[in-house]
């Protein structure tokens, strides 16, 4: 078992201040893996202040030399990327083949495109008289979930080092090996010291602390809404800018015209992405009444066959989930949803299976209805909710009743049709048909579901100042 008591500040790895240890746990195997740190308030100030020191030089070094040193860790990170993959799907259960094909790709993604589109991108520009100049807000406190542990890192340090920010990450205490290894690289890439420094601990301890810090600028965020909102009010206390990443209950709308053989498979794998854990899921499947028992039964047979079980199984597609914690909370879901009269297609498991690991079956339930829980709440896990509707209209509007507007996704026999629904769903990123995920468009939502967009240009944006200077 690995044991890591340190912080990573200001280019150096330091001891913790605080005096216990956090386990990390393979829910695979209900074995404790690791333990590292549970940082305290002083190791948050101790980071801010060393990316407080270094925001000067890092602001003013050539957008050539920040692109340089954001693909220099691109690149490590493709060569660790075996390491990682293992790594991530230890800490927090996702297949082997998914952390290969997902998992480790996006963050390295995210490392290059930044680097690219920090080349080519205009920080300053004429505009009606006005000299309007885009500069870096200044230390930027990025707080990151266990589900995507290190593509959610890099989206917000990535792109906020490329605008000139210094960042101070606080991986989830889930998963936070990812978190080491990434610091290893930069320190590696020669990133002069206090650029980027990592704290490990919990919400409650570091999180807190990094959220209401006077000498952050802004805070990225991406989890749970309930976390969300609290990171807001702690961030309101100084007026600073909050950038939030937060739930998502995503419809997947089927147009009477649809492919069903084509959009039922697509949506199955659709919803139970990274074993449901995926924050824009399409977990809400909406079917015309009059195919709903043919959307059953290929759905049915298209979950039952996919293969459950070993992480490190090369054939497995659904791994446990991410820890006990977590297994017990999408147990409570299936449980509600069949009190609450929806009806069992395949799954259902209502209790913990006998055995290692934090497992539970894929369900589907059908005929879910608006005021049951499984429409309203999300669930995080492997569950898909029919919900049969009558007409196109009355599909946009179960689509778009929801408190959150992260995803969705239309598929129709006419592609233009299928985009004049998407333009009616009010979510921030809808998929057309078997259109693939676009890794540089903006991702964020509407509503409850987040304030801000990551990724590409519009990601570096984010992490960008105006000002207009006249004369």
């Amino acid at each position: 078992m690995r044991t890591h008591k340190d912080h990573y500040i200001n280019g150096q790895w330091v001891p913790s201040t605080g005096s216990s240890l956090l386990p990390v746990t393979n829910p695979a195997t209900d074995e404790v893996i690791a333990e590292v740190a549970a940082g305290s308030p002083d190791d948050v100030d101790r980071a801010v202040a060393a990316a407080r020191g270094a925001f000067d030089d890092w602001s003013a070094t050539p957008v050539s030399e920040r692109a340089r040193y954001l693909g220099a860790i691109a690149q490590a990170l493709t060569e660790r990327a075996e390491e990682l993959a293992e790594l991530i799907s230890s800490e927090m259960g996702s297949p082997l083949s998914f952390a290969r094909a997902a998992q480790v790709p996006l963050p390295i993604n995210s490392f290059a495109k930044a680097s690219a589109i920090l080349s080519e991108f205009e920080f300053e520009q004429e505009y009606r008289g006005s000299r309007i100049v885009r500069e870096p807000y200044g230390v930027v406190g990025a707080i990151t979930p266990w589900n995507y542990p290190l593509h959610q890192i890099a989206l917000k340090a990535a792109y906020g080092m490329a605008a000139g920010n210094t960042v101070v990450v606080k991986p989830s205490e889930n998963t936070p090996l990812n978190a080491i290894v990434l610091a290893e690289i930069v320190e590696a890439a020669g990133l002069p010291a206090g650029v980027f420094n990592v704290v490990f601990g919990t919400g409650p301890e570091v999180g807190e602390a990094i959220a209401s810090h006077p000498d952050i600028d802004l805070v990225s965020f991406t989890g749970s809404t309930r976390a969300g909102r609290r990171v807001s009010e702690l961030a309101s206390g100084t007026i600073k800018r909050v950038s939030l990443e937060l739930g998502g209950k995503s419809p997947n709308v089927l147009l009477d015209d649809a492919d069903l053989t084509a959009a039922v498979p697509a949506a199955v794998q659709a919803a139970m992405l990274n074993s449901g854990q995926t924050c824009s899921a399409l977990t809400r499947l909406l079917v015309p009444r009059s195919k709903l028992t043919e959307v059953e039964n290929i759905a049915k047979a298209v979950i039952e066959s996919i293969p459950v079980g070993d992480p490190t199984d090369e054939t497995t597609v659904l791994g446990p989930l991410s820890s006990r914690t977590q297994q017990e909370r999408v147990l409570g879901y299936i449980r509600k949803g069949i009190d609450e009269g929806a009806r069992v297609v395949t799954g259902g498991q209502t209790e913990p299976g006998e055995g290692d690991g934090a497992f539970v079956q894929p369900t589907i339930f059908s005929d879910v209805t608006r005021e049951m829980t499984i429409h309203r709440e999300e669930i995080f896990g492997p569950v898909l909710a029919i919900e049969p509707y009558d007409t196109e209209d009355e599909a946009i509007e179960i689509a778009n009743d929801t408190i959150y507007g992260l995803a969705g996704g239309v598929w129709s026999g006419s592609t233009e049709r299928a985009q004049q629904v998407a333009r009616r769903i009010r979510a921030g990123q809808i998929a057309v048909n078997d259109a693939g995920m676009n890794l540089d468009a903006p991702f964020g939502g509407y509503k409850q579901s987040g304030i801000g967009r990551e990724a590409g240009q519009f990601g570096l944006e984010e992490f960008l100042e105006v000002k207009s200077i006249q004369g």
